[in-house]
């Protein structure tokens, strides 16, 4: 097993993420075949286990507390994390959330502990004086009923400054969607060298984004398999964040025992991409990316009579357009009114300004129908706490 340094500590660099864990045929978690995996897992020398409060409608943290409570609690690191991104209620109570966690998995004390998806939207609450939130898990960690405070986040570049700013003195690691797509999709390269910057450790989330990555079309995979005939599709993209120094977690959510035992394999030992294959596996990115091919100029913002930030939209369409997905969709959602593509009057200014002859108005017209395919942020949260109350009484 890779390990990574750690304010002194060993971290075996693969950690098992218990956000899609196998399910029975009822949508309840396969218990049986979980703690089979983590089984595996602590053979081959991991050693850190990370859940959240609304996984799995609020039973990941169950499940994992009862199977990790077989083993010694120093053999293994435990993380979890604070779901003020998704409470709607009118009240935030750190403190009622977490001493839950702590019953749920049957634990003192959590060895990591993360504030939950730090975005645009959730920063209001996080920064917001009235809940003190930030301020009641620095206490706890001084209690030491919390080891290690992070965050996670999938912010934009500027939003994610800006809550370093805020108290990023007191967060010790920051786990953010890091993978050989997302490192220009979503500006994964400008957050990692921010983060590094800033000398706070990088946690990786969604390194195959989802499965996307490790299910490649055939003349993809049949690129990678000319240079690495038994490598798996997957393997390449956990070898390309093997590449990062300061990369010290790289978290996957394993479904089965055969996802299991082909990660082990790629983290036996240390075997990072060359400059060649580096090469390929962003080539190949572009290749899946049917991008608008917007490059920043910003041209287009000077003479739009609504004053749209024209860029970040269409930045916006084009990961919907590579993956549908709630995170991305809600950047655009948090806008006031006057700033969302429906704001567009199709006046064509843009569009004749362009270096790249885009059609800006019909860009900003498909992506408002696209995002009305999509589940609000508001709604999704409202379903994930209903989930995780529903779990709360079970």
């Amino acid at each position: 097993m890779i390990y990574s340094d750690f304010q002194k500590e060993k971290l075996s660099l693969l950690g098992f993420g218990a956000m899609r864990l196998p399910c029975l045929a009822d949508g309840s978690i396969d218990e049986a075949q979980v703690a089979e995996m983590v089984a595996m897992a602590m053979d081959a020398g991991v050693n850190y286990f990370d859940t959240a409060y609304p996984y799995h409608g609020g039973q990941s943290e169950r499940v994992m507390g009862r199977v990790l409570k077989a083993y010694p609690r120093e053999r293994y690191n435990l993380a979890t994390k604070y779901p003020g991104h998704q409470i709607l209620s009118d009240g935030y109570d750190p403190a009622e959330i977490f001493e839950e966690q702590l019953e749920k998995c049957g634990v003192d004390y959590f060895d990591y502990y993360l504030l939950h998806n730090v975005n645009e939207k959730s920063m209001e609450v996080y920064m917001d004086p009235q809940w003190g939130i930030v301020d009641y898990f620095k206490e706890q960690k001084r209690l030491g009923r919390i080891r290690h405070l992070g965050f996670s986040s999938h912010a934009q570049v500027e939003g994610l400054e800006k809550f370093l700013d805020y108290c990023g003195a007191d967060m010790e690691f920051c786990q953010i969607q890091l993978n050989y797509m997302d490192w220009t999709l979503q500006r994964a390269k400008e957050k990692y060298e921010l983060l590094t910057a800033r000398n706070i450790p990088v946690w990786v989330m969604e390194p195959v984004r989802g499965g996307m990555l490790a299910a490649l079309s055939e003349e993809n995979t049949a690129k990678l398999k000319a240079i690495r005939p038994k490598a798996s599709t997957a393997s390449w993209g956990f070898r390309f964040l093997q590449g990062l120094p300061n990369v010290k977690m790289v978290l996957s959510g394993m479904s089965n025992k055969e996802q299991m035992a082909d990660n082990l394999a790629t983290f036996a030992k240390q075997d990072a991409l060359s400059g060649e294959e580096t090469n390929l596996l962003l080539s190949i990115a572009q290749s899946m990316m049917d991008l608008i091919p917007c490059t920043g100029c910003r041209y287009c913002c000077e003479g739009c009579p609504k004053g749209l930030d024209i860029p970040a939209l269409l930045a916006v369409f084009n990961e919907l357009r590579v993956s549908p997905t709630v995170n991305a969709a809600m950047r655009v959602e948090f806008l006031p009114e006057e700033k969302k593509p429906t704001a567009c009057i199709a006046c064509g200014k843009c569009a004749r300004s362009c270096p790249q002859n885009i059609d800006i108005p019909g860009e900003l017209k498909k992506l408002a129908e696209k995002l009305t395919t999509i589940p609000s942020w508001a709604e999704t949260c409202r379903q994930r706490e209903e989930a995780a109350k529903a779990g709360k009484k079970k």
